[in-house]
């Protein structure tokens, strides 16, 4: 008899403060657990876990940390720690809820195949079929793509092609412009060729849920997904801060402390980006999703025992359906084999053992769930701050907890070590790119004689309007529908770059004329540092000059 962990929207506080209690009762002795796969008996070292969590939490400095353990289907540590926002004094627990980012994929994907289990699509249906208006910008591969096809980051675009319509935060764009946008994003690659990250696909994965199931895709999703596993505190769609309660804030590090960024207000809209990054969920509703999916080999049951979803559609979503890269660092830290996608979860080995996984980035939260089904074991990590090598350290630390025979010397401090000397060689991190500022030069305001040349009003076919005007003594940038992205144009030698005035829109961009036979012809950007978040792709905006500044 699996436990499931749960707790109504009412209940939901106390059932959280009850998990953290009944955390610091487990952690005073150590229980048997039996591994499926190897047939023995072994220790979970609680010892091992709150000395990586500590550590992790005070080497990164962290406002909130919250972590989650499952083996053999039951929960056997929960630890949290930290503030809903820095400095208010709201603690956190196993009820608050945190942004899960990309951890949202894998729920569209369980809707999509509850879906398919109900008749209402097929894997292989053309996307056109439930959304006639979708265009890519080949014809032929708007014809071709299947709703597989939207889960698998096999469509030719560039990595995070598009994101800009759905980040950062907030921001006037809707699902319709983005899907509508995707018709004038140029592919790099082939169709179906090579593996590069996206998150816009997925926005479409989830209107074609829509259509398929009759519902908006947060109703499909709270309906099919959050009901039957009992995950009462998970948020889609728009919700009332203040009635659901316990809400951790995104931060950055800024000036030695952690600072709020993007404070919720008191309605939380529905973004766009809802089926590719927007789930809400806490603690105990992410060791719920974990029980489930680490049910024993057959149907996955719901929490009154049904079927919630079958051994064929659980074999389907973690299938390999795309090969990724395998990186170097995979295969000394894990002794990796392979590397691969399936619907919504990536798929590799660590130490001889199957893992299944993925990560959640969004500005100021980051968040991971790591599988490893033949050995029944769960780990989520959420934090609410800049937790990009914590999250990595310690999910690493916790994982060789049950792989490595020398779990031992698998710390935490281990890790940052490695991250820290791979930071010295220029490396980058896995999943969170290093950036830079712009070169060392003399940084100044542009004034509106030097940059003449990138002065008016501006178009991007999928983007949007953007203004270049003088402002005060200087010049602005300013997105008509991305407000965020609004900011002044500093000269650096004989190129300007734009410095945006929102400190949480923490990567710079050039800012290039393309000269024409009458004058400026258009503007081209490009993030400063190249190995920066792909989100902010820039290099994917070609504006066309529609006008001159008002009053010109």
């Amino acid at each position: 008899m699996r436990s499931i962990v749960r707790a109504s929207h009412g209940d939901g506080l106390l059932a959280g403060r009850f998990l953290s209690c009944a955390a610091a009762v487990l952690l005073s002795f150590s229980m048997p657990s039996f591994d499926a796969v190897a047939g023995e008996v072994h220790a979970v070292d609680r010892k091992a876990f709150n000395d990586a969590f500590d550590d992790a939490y005070s080497r990164y400095a962290l406002p909130g940390l919250a972590v989650g353990i499952v083996v053999d289907g039951e929960v056997v540590y929960t630890r949290t720690q930290g503030e809903l926002a820095a400095g208010e004094g709201e603690t956190i627990d196993a009820s608050s809820i945190f942004k899960i980012a990309s951890n949202s994929k894998s729920m569209t994907t369980a809707l999509l195949a509850r879906l398919v289990e109900q008749g209402r699509l097929r894997w292989e249906d053309p996307v056109v079929k439930h959304l006639p208006h979708f265009r890519m910008h080949d014809d032929w591969v708007t014809g071709e793509m299947q709703v597989r096809d939207l889960l698998i980051h096999n469509s030719g675009l560039g990595p995070g092609a598009g994101d800009l319509m759905l980040w950062p935060e907030p921001n006037l764009f809707t699902r319709e412009d983005v899907i509508r946008g995707l018709r004038y994003l140029k592919p790099i690659y082939s169709f179906r060729s090579r593996y590069a990250y996206d998150n816009s696909l997925y926005i479409v994965a989830g209107e074609v849920a829509a259509a398929a199931g009759g519902a908006p895709f947060d109703v499909l999703v709270r309906r099919e997904v959050f009901q039957p596993l009992g995950m009462a505190r998970c948020q889609a769609g728009q919700w009332r801060r203040d009635n659901v309660g316990h809400v951790a804030q995104p931060h950055m590090r800024h000036e030695g402390g952690n600072i709020v960024i993007r404070r919720d207000g008191e309605t939380i809209p529905d973004v766009p980006m809802m089926a590719a990054g927007g789930i809400r969920c806490s603690l105990g509703d992410m060791l719920a999703w974990m029980q489930a999916w680490l049910q024993p080999e057959g149907d996955i049951l719901d929490q009154d025992g049904g079927t919630w979803l079958s051994q064929r559609q659980r074999d389907e979503l973690w299938k390999t359906h795309m090969p990724m890269p395998l990186s170097r660092q995979m295969r000394e830290w894990d002794g990796s084999h392979f590397s691969a996608y399936g619907y919504g979860w990536r798929l590799t080995d660590v130490d001889g053992t199957w893992k299944v996984s993925h990560t959640g980035t969004l500005a100021g939260m980051y968040s991971a769930v790591t599988l490893l089904p033949e050995k029944r074991v769960g780990i989520v990590f959420m934090a609410n701050g800049e937790a990009g090598e914590a999250r990595t350290a310690l999910s690493q630390a916790l994982v060789k907890q049950f792989t490595s025979p020398d779990a031992s010397r698998h710390t935490v401090a281990h890790y940052a070590g490695l991250l820290a000397s791979s930071r010295v060689a220029g490396a980058t991190v896995e999943d969170d790119a290093g950036q830079q500022s712009a070169p060392e030069q003399v940084r100044r305001m542009a004034t509106t004689a030097e940059a003449s040349g990138a002065l008016g009003r501006f178009r991007d076919p999928w983007f949007g309007e953007i203004e270049v005007c003088p402002a005060g003594e200087g010049v602005r940038f300013r997105s008509l529908k991305s407000p965020k992205l609004t900011g002044d144009l500093i000269l650096v030698g004989s190129r300007l770059l734009v410095d945006w005035h929102d400190v949480d829109v923490d990567v710079e961009a050039w800012l290039d004329p393309v000269p024409g036979e009458a004058g400026t012809q258009g503007l081209r950007m490009a993030k400063i540092d190249p190995r920066a978040d792909f989100s902010y792709d820039f290099e994917d905006l070609a504006f066309a000059r529609i006008g001159d500044c008002a009053g010109e």
